[in-house]
């Protein structure tokens, strides 16, 4: 397991939670990053792990960090700059790539320009693997995958709180683009912000929640036959993202994961059936790492349903995937159906 793997950003904050969970598995990760000092200060931590300087700016050096793994997981934000540069690099090393990005507007671009050089040079890219885009994509595929088409895809995002790293404010700052939701089977811009009151389980219990449109609406709209998909998010957790005074996440247990609490709820919908699904667990940017690392190993062993570029739920066996996860990590309720 040593060298296959190739972290970039492993000194970021979801970086250093990949990195450690890697680590504690077994494998031996390639350490690299732009920032040296950083990434000698890291790599501390770590003294048998290899660390390779590079700059997105500079091919050569990405070329190089990458050239001996199998792998590229790229955990340095905004995807908006990272995500091209590192793809790149990769189809030329015919190196599969992950990231964690959020951004709806690097992960359409990685579908648009990348799908077919990456389906003709046989390289798996898996964007949005994360919280955020992989996780309800994951969700949703379970939800649906004896539905030949779905009517609806609404998922419901209940966090306690949101404090965020120096890379969320970043891409925040970064991330002007116009959002997109789905409806009538196709990417239609958000003209109005919708607001209702949701019931979570608890401890998240009743929100108010409001549409903020991420990365799982490009994921799940790439490989669903769904006609509408809705996305939305505690209101309590925006007021805390955009609070500049909201410090970032602090370590509150063994695995250094916050005491924030999350609940993703979907619910799906066809004719008169509507179908939830649960996943309760703690730390939004701790719990990206689980994920990544099992697709890590499903790739690693030859366990992918579809090379070129993919998401989360089309490349693997979903419901096998989640039910592969450490209930420390993540908690996935039964589907439940019911007749409208």
């Amino acid at each position: 397991m040593e060298n296959k793997i190739v972290i970039y950003g492993a000194y970021g904050h979801t970086g250093k939670f990949l990195v450690a969970q890697l680590y504690k598995q077994g494998y031996r990760p390639i350490l690299s990053g732009r920032d040296a000092d950083k990434l000698n200060t890291f790599n501390k931590e770590y003294p048998d792990l290899i660390t390779k300087v590079a700059d997105i700016n500079s091919p050569e050096t990405l070329d190089k960090a990458f050239a001996d793994a199998e792998i590229i997981v790229n955990c340095a934000g905004p995807f908006l700059d990272t995500a091209e540069p590192i793809i790149k690099s990769a189809l030329r090393l015919g190196k599969h790539y992950l990231d964690v990005s959020a951004e709806q507007k690097a992960v359409l671009d990685i579908f648009e320009q990348f799908s077919e050089e990456a389906k003709h040079a046989n390289v798996t890219i898996i964007p949005a693997a994360a919280f955020y885009g992989g996780l309800g994509d994951l969700l949703s595929t379970t939800l649906t995958k004896d539905w030949d088409k779905v009517d609806e895809i609404s998922s419901y995002i209940g966090l306690d709180s949101w404090h965020p790293t120096k890379g969320t404010r970043l891409t925040g700052e970064r991330n002007h683009y116009q959002r997109f939701m789905y409806e009538n089977h196709s990417l239609q811009p958000v003209l109005e912000v919708k607001s209702k009151t949701w019931e979570f389980p608890d401890p998240i219990s009743t929100q108010q929640v409001v549409t903020v449109p991420l990365s799982e609406i490009i994921t799940i709209s790439r490989h669903i036959n769904v006609n509408t998909i809705n996305t939305y998010l505690s209101q309590n957790s925006l007021t805390d993202i955009r609070n500049e005074e909201t410090p970032e996440p602090k370590a509150a247990d063994e695995k250094n994961r916050s005491s924030q609490i999350f609940c993703m709820e979907v619910v799906a919908v066809k004719g008169d059936k509507k179908r939830t699904i649960t996943a309760q667990g703690i730390d939004i940017y701790a719990v990206t790492a689980p994920l990544i690392v099992e697709a890590l190993k499903r790739i690693l062993t030859g366990r992918i349903q579809k090379p070129g570029v993919t998401t989360l739920g089309e490349a693997f066996d979903a419901t096998d995937f989640l039910s592969a996860l450490d209930v420390d990590d993540i908690v996935v309720s039964h589907i439940k159906e019911t007749d409208l």
